[in-house]
């Protein structure tokens, strides 16, 4: 699908989930600035529903990174993740 994400990474604030950071930051090694990065240089973007985005980034292996997006507030919430396509 690779639609146009709605968000401009830049200038939105990021908020990660406990579990998306206790089981997916700590595992792959990563800190806000390797997510935003990784967000940045997604290969495929998937719009999954009205503020849900499926984003795909090649970062040390495939990964899949789910994440919502309010418009209003121009905050992105990382909900969870996983390994692979």
């Amino acid at each position: 699908m690779n639609n146009k994400p709605e968000y401009e990474i830049d200038t939105c604030f990021i908020i990660v989930t406990k579990h998306f950071r206790n089981k997916y930051l700590k595992k792959w090694n990563w800190d806000m600035i390797d997510l935003r990065n990784a967000i940045k240089e997604a290969y495929q973007i998937d719009k999954v529903g009205k503020e849900k985005y499926e984003v795909y980034v090649r970062k040390n292996g495939s990964k899949k990174i789910i994440l919502a997006y309010q418009q209003m507030e121009n905050i992105i919430i990382v909900i969870s993740g996983a390994e692979g396509k």
